[in-house]
């Protein structure tokens, strides 16, 4: 197994301790595991970690990933470190973390943890057209089928109390709803959660198994050779049906299309289970409640008040509600069937 480069040197305190992340930090960790930057440091589109694209003096650049503290555990990253070099090992077209000549992928400078990448690039996929969506649907299958062969054991799973009560919980905790809405906010998340339950008791018993878990066409980077897929961030297990719904859009019809597309391709490697299609609206809802509990645990980042200044006003809470009581209806709805 995977193993951290050095003792277990506790975390900068908080999250709001990113701001003592400066480009010397950065340079003088990569430094330090004997890759010398150049100087260029581009910040790459993240919140939830710190990630940089650093210019090296000898080679290509790397991407260098700096972990939000106190969010994983050692063992939780190097799970998730341990899982995308599996399916590297696989040749399914993931981006895993360096293991440097020290044997760990896992890194530790000034009190951040990080780890480092070979830098890929790549365009957003084109999900209107069925030839994409089909071989997108292949790697997908082939990722599951690595992901089935054995469970986490460190990361937690993807379900109804994890991404629904505990998030509902915490923000009722923390009197982020505003008084006037809270009452009409409160209802109409129990009526969701309720909702979602049905939704797997119609399902059944469902396989869980390891999963990308944040597979939307933002972690998909197209190339004249195909997709390869990055940021397995957010690895869980769960139902496989959650790398596959976020990838569908637009209306109905247009949805059953593209899920047919996908699915054609997924069980050139991977059996699908159909019920599982009985848990894409839940699981929809599922993380619109936990995404506002994500915000609202990032509000003190000084990076997320200026990323996303319509939070935490009244129009936001309204929508969620209006949002919600969309999602309580489409849950009753038939599921979609690829025809």
């Amino acid at each position: 197994m995977n193993q951290a480069a050095t003792a277990d040197i506790p975390d900068v305190p908080d999250a709001t301790s990113f701001a003592t992340l400066s480009p010397d930090t950065v340079l003088d960790a990569l430094d330090a595991l004997g890759l010398y930057g150049d100087g260029r440091l581009l910040a790459l589109n993240s919140y939830e970690n710190r990630v940089y694209q650093v210019g090296m003096e000898d080679g290509p650049p790397l991407v260098a990933k700096f972990y939000r503290p106190l969010r994983w555990s050692d063992a939780q990253i190097l799970e998730e470190h341990d899982f995308s070099q599996e399916l590297a090992d696989e040749e399914v077209p993931v981006v895993p973390a360096m293991r440097l000549d020290n044997g760990a992928t896992l890194h530790r400078h000034a009190g951040f943890r990080f780890a480092v990448f070979q830098r890929h690039g790549g365009r957003a996929p084109e999900l209107d057209d069925a030839d994409t969506l089909e071989r997108l649907g292949r790697f997908i299958g082939r990722i599951h089928a690595v992901g089935m062969r054995r469970p986490f054991v460190e990361r937690p799973a993807l379900d109804l109390a994890s991404f629904g009560h505990e998030p509902r919980d915490w923000l009722l905790a923390h009197d982020f709803i505003p008084m006037d809405v809270a009452t009409a906010w409160r209802t109409t998340v129990e009526q969701a959660l309720q909702g979602v339950q049905r939704c797997y008791d119609r399902a059944g018993e469902i396989r869980s198994l390891r999963l990308h878990g944040d597979c939307h066409v933002g972690n998909v980077l197209w190339t004249d050779a195909g997709p390869h897929f990055v940021d397995f961030d957010d690895s869980r297990s769960g139902p496989a049906v959650q790398d596959l719904w976020m990838l569908l859009s637009g209306e109905r019809r247009e949805m059953v299309g593209q899920l047919a597309d996908l699915l054609a391709g997924y069980e050139s490697f991977c059996e699908f289970e159909p019920r599982e299609l009985y848990l894409i609206e839940a699981l929809r809802t599922l993380r619109l409640i936990h995404y506002s509990a994500w915000l609202a645990r990032r509000w003190d980042d000084p990076a997320f008040p200026a990323a996303f200044p319509w939070f935490n006003t009244q129009r936001y809470w309204q929508d969620r509600i209006l949002e919600l009581r969309e999602q309580i209806a489409l849950m009753d709805e038939p599921p979609l069937w690829p025809v």
